[in-house]
């Protein structure tokens, strides 16, 4: 019997140790930084999430302060469209984790990035599912962020029609 306890026990520390494979994570609100932009992740109803496995096979996941940032950080990733990436969102109404993909966004709102686009679990009236939602981010990048900066190499970015 004392075999068969330490045995449920160190099962247990193996499960309880064990690391988090699947789904969004718990954000440090305020603390958290949006691995795009490098602002911090401030608004509970508006935040994303990219979760994925890298080249050495383990689970990542980072944070972003919009939706709009995770949709442009993840474009060029060669993981991107693999089942094992995740791209979670919160529900604009009580700031709990959906699947982005499977979302419906609604135009009009604020948000950290101005791309604004809050998430719901449930469709509305015009609201966009996630392939116009994408779509949308993309027509305000272009219109809007023609002199932005190239986060990783520091250089700013220039629109030659200007």
């Amino acid at each position: 019997m004392k075999h068969f306890i330490a045995m449920l026990f160190s099962l247990g520390l193996l499960i309880g140790c064990s690391e988090q494979t699947t789904g969004p994570i718990e954000v440090h609100w305020d603390r958290d930084t949006c691995e795009r932009c490098r602002m911090v992740v401030s608004d509970p109803k508006h935040s994303a999430q990219v979760r994925y496995v890298n080249e050495k096979n383990k689970s990542r996941i980072h944070s972003f302060d919009d939706i709009g940032c995770a949709v442009i950080w993840l474009e060029d990733k060669p993981w991107r469209d693999t089942a094992s990436t995740e791209i979670w969102v919160t529900d604009h109404r009580d700031g709990k984790w959906i699947d982005a993909t499977t979302a419906h966004y609604v135009k009009g709102h604020v948000t950290p990035m101005e791309y604004g686009l809050g998430a719901q679990k449930d469709p509305v009236a015009d609201s966009l599912d996630y392939r116009a939602a994408k779509e949308h981010i993309y027509s305000i990048e272009t219109r809007f962020n023609k002199h932005g900066v190239d986060l990783e190499s520091g250089a700013h970015t220039h629109n030659p029609g200007e």
